[in-house]
């Protein structure tokens, strides 16, 4: 019997939503990366292989936030520097983790940014 680790069924799930799911210039792909820390989000051209936009956490806006709030700006953080780059629509990439909480935050924080998804 073997044994499948959170990490590992995470891994698994990410690997099954990336098959289906890949960004494009006109389209980039919205990753999202989940710690017990914070939360991280790029906007990537997978056929350049570029990050377009990206937030984190560490950033002084959102460091002293609590956590679905923190989530939330960044998201519209995101948004805001996706449109300077001239991005108005993307591929949601929840990188394995369910769409609640805070993944799901960061996601309403996108659309209310102005991010079409």
């Amino acid at each position: 019997m073997t044994l499948i680790t959170k990490r590992q069924g995470r891994l698994r799930r990410r690997r099954r939503v990336r098959a289906r799911i890949s960004g494009t210039a006109e389209r980039p792909r919205l990753s999202v990366y989940r710690s017990n820390r914070g939360v991280f989000a790029q906007l990537i051209d997978d056929t350049k292989g570029h990050t377009l936009a990206a937030v984190n956490w560490i950033e002084p806006d959102l460091r002293k936030l609590t956590a679905s709030e923190q989530a939330k700006k960044a998201g519209e953080l995101l948004a805001e520097r996706g449109k300077a780059a001239g991005v108005e629509t993307c591929v949601f990439d929840r990188g394995g983790y369910q769409y609640h909480g805070r993944v799901k935050a960061l996601a309403d924080g996108a659309r209310e940014g102005g991010l079409a998804f």
